[in-house]
């Protein structure tokens, strides 16, 4: 079955950076649209990045455009969101997701979802 594991989320200082990766597993994702999305607490989760598996063609959120970069290395199947720039405001859980279509994506719905990992931004 399809799997995604999310890893390097922290505690960092504000305007510092951190990387997060997300190893994808169970199939070919050659189709897919990877997603990076986030919720902090009392918030719904929101859409912040995605990447076309095959293409590469990337997409962001208004709020974060110019400070996060998403990225994939098919040989390794794994996508990544360099975070720069870091800011209280984007304390949050941060989740991968992957889906067959870019709107599903977009309205944060996609089929596989990862588990998670807390980002803390200090001020």
């Amino acid at each position: 079955q399809v799997q995604l594991v999310e890893s390097g989320g922290g505690l960092v200082q504000a305007g510092g950076s951190l990387s997060l990766s997300c190893a994808a597993s169970g199939r070919s994702f050659s189709s897919d649209v990877m997603g990076w999305f986030r919720q902090a607490p009392g918030t719904e989760r929101e859409f912040v990045a995605a990447i076309t598996w095959n293409g590469g063609r990337t997409y962001y959120a208004t709020f974060v455009k110019g400070r996060f970069t998403i990225s994939r290395d098919k040989t390794k199947n794994s996508f990544y969101l360099q975070m720069n720039s870091l800011k209280p405001e984007d304390t949050a859980v941060y989740y991968c997701a992957a889906d067959l279509g870019l709107d599903h994506i977009v309205r944060v719905i996609p089929d596989y979802w990862g588990q998670g990992t807390q980002v803390t931004v200090s001020s």
